[in-house]
């Protein structure tokens, strides 16, 4: 696994519980190291130890964590640069939506070797889509559900989320956008300001 990815779930377990849970969520993952390195690849097995480790230590199942991960990669101060690099998706939900299938080559741009899942989004009908993630291992799919419901609060949308489950490195979720100016979106910039 990129580690990318472990580098997220520590920022996510330390800005959201503090450094002594990291520390005893990697005793219990049975690891060596409590630092991951972002552009470093670890054994696929390591992610796994991890999110059992923090469903253990935090008390919530995985689903949960996985939601919240996401949705930490998209609200925490820490990671702003990501929201700003997915808003550059559209400038409402929907079309953020419809941006979302070039996902995984935009972030290769970015990082050459971090493989996301493969996302296609289907729209069967005006308010009504479906998002497939692709990826050898499960779980992406919940963490799309906290990416995808902290952005449509971004943009002020109100929409209603589904796990649909997965099968064969497949999980589908079903999106029912209810209101597309629910409530005043966050603001946003395309140029970043200097402080």
């Amino acid at each position: 696994m990129h580690g990318l990815i472990n580098r997220a779930i520590q920022c996510f377990v330390q800005d959201s519980y503090g450094n002594c849970r990291w520390i005893e969520i990697t005793r219990l993952a049975g690891l060596d190291t409590v630092e991951f390195e972002a552009m470093l690849h670890y054994e696929d097995h390591v992610t796994d130890q991890l999110i059992a480790a923090a469903c253990q230590q935090i008390g919530a199942p995985k689903e949960t964590i996985l939601e919240d991960i996401g949705t930490y990669l998209l609200s925490h101060p820490n990671v702003e640069a990501l929201r700003r690099l997915l808003r550059f998706g559209g400038v409402n939900f929907v079309e953020f939506l419809h941006s979302l299938d070039d996902l995984p080559d935009r972030a290769r741009l970015a990082v050459d070797d971090l493989r996301l899942p493969i996302l296609e989004l289907r729209e069967h009908a005006v308010n009504r889509f479906s998002l497939t993630c692709t990826h050898s291992k499960q779980g992406f799919g919940h963490v799309m559900i906290g990416v995808l419901r902290t952005l449509a609060d971004d943009y002020g949308a109100l929409v209603f989320l589904e796990h649909q489950g997965g099968s064969g490195g497949t999980e589908t979720i079903d999106i029912t956008l209810i209101e597309t100016a629910f409530a005043q979106g966050r603001s946003f910039d395309l140029g970043a300001r200097a402080v």
